[in-house]
């Protein structure tokens, strides 16, 4: 596939950061939105260009966006329940409404499975998932479902990645890929496949408006 040139939000976060880099390593531009209060990995050096700024600071974010061909987004709910946290629904919407302002299509996201594909309806599994967070993170559970639909609402060309659990440790692959009720899917994923996969779909036409679901 051709180069292309995609801007990252959640750049500095666990999965952005080996984002940015497998984005690089498959010969892509970066360009990653910052927030002023992180220090963007060295590593970067001049590969990467910086855009710092709020995520829900509308003329950054459409600076960010403007130029780009994709957006790949790993920005996540924190799990601290004590926290605030950053409005990444209303960020999300501001990002969605500069990709739409500036005609970039693609766009690649984060989710869990409290968010169903299009094609799927409940399963153990899903409830599962959606019950335990509902109960134990609300404000989580309101931003990733409160994000997923501020894309998958639009007529972007997105794909949503979701996962159950992101552990740390180094990539063993990706092994489960596709949809629950139809193919088997396990609990966990590290934090390396799934930025590898998440940024793997800038190439990929396989799961365009879906949101397939990975696991070890």
């Amino acid at each position: 596939m051709p180069a292309v040139r995609v801007t990252v939000f959640g750049s500095t976060s666990d999965v952005g950061r080996l984002a940015v880099r497998d984005l690089l390593d498959n010969g892509h531009s970066v360009r990653a939105y910052v927030h002023e209060a992180v220090l963007p990995p060295a590593s970067w050096s001049a590969d990467v260009d910086v855009v710092v700024g709020e995520i829900t600071d509308r003329v950054a974010v459409g600076s960010a966006v403007a130029g780009a061909e994709a957006v790949v987004s790993t920005l996540w709910p924190t799990l601290n329940r004590r926290r605030v946290g950053p409005p990444l629904v209303e960020g999300t919407r501001l990002v969605v409404e500069a990709m739409l302002g500036h005609g970039v299509r693609r766009y690649v996201g984060n989710a869990t499975p409290c968010v169903l594909d299009p094609r799927e309806s409940p399963t153990t599994q899903t409830r599962v998932v959606s019950w335990l967070t509902r109960t134990l993170l609300p404000r989580a559970y309101r931003e990733v479902v409160g994000m997923s639909n501020a894309v998958m609402r639009t007529s972007l060309d997105w794909t949503i990645v979701r996962v159950i659990l992101p552990t740390g440790g180094p990539g063993v692959g990706v092994r489960h890929v596709g949809f629950f009720g139809t193919d088997r899917i396990g609990w966990q994923v590290s934090k390396a496949d799934l930025a590898t996969f998440t940024a793997d779909q800038v190439d990929s036409r396989r799961f365009l408006r879906a949101a397939p679901a990975i696991s070890s």
